[in-house]
């Protein structure tokens, strides 16, 4: 290796260190405990200073109504979203259940997934 690959390596850690990860999480399930401790690690990672966005995908688009009195999925998101991270919801998924992106879910695209997990350092899935 060469001393500028070593100098290279040792600012890339540094920087890595310094700014976060970049972390994306994408949830296909519909379980309420599942999605809350989905959003319980974004909102841990977001606390860390890593930059996290989640895509809600297939079943995982019900998200926002999915709490009951042990798992209070909405609160976990609007704190997710509260504290700098993102949600975005596929389009075609809500589509095929009748429901339309909110504010705290927008309508998005295949090429948002993409470009989440173009972007990612790691890509997670619930």
């Amino acid at each position: 290796m060469s001393a500028q690959t070593e100098v290279l390596g040792a600012e890339a850690t540094k920087t890595a260190s310094t700014t976060g990860s970049d972390l994306g999480i994408v949830i296909h399930s519909n379980d309420p405990e599942t999605v809350w401790n989905a959003f319980r690690l974004a909102n841990h990672a977001a606390g860390q200073k890593d930059k996290v966005r989640v895509f809600l995908l297939a079943k995982g688009v019900e998200a926002q109504n999915l709490g009951n009195k042990d798992f209070d999925v909405e609160a976990m998101m609007k704190k997710f979203v509260d504290a700098g991270g993102e949600i975005l919801a596929c389009g075609t998924c809500l589509k095929l259940r009748n429901t339309e992106g909110t504010a705290l879910c927008p309508l998005s695209t295949m090429a948002d997934l993409y470009e989440i997990v173009k972007r990612s350092d790691k890509i997670i899935t619930f």
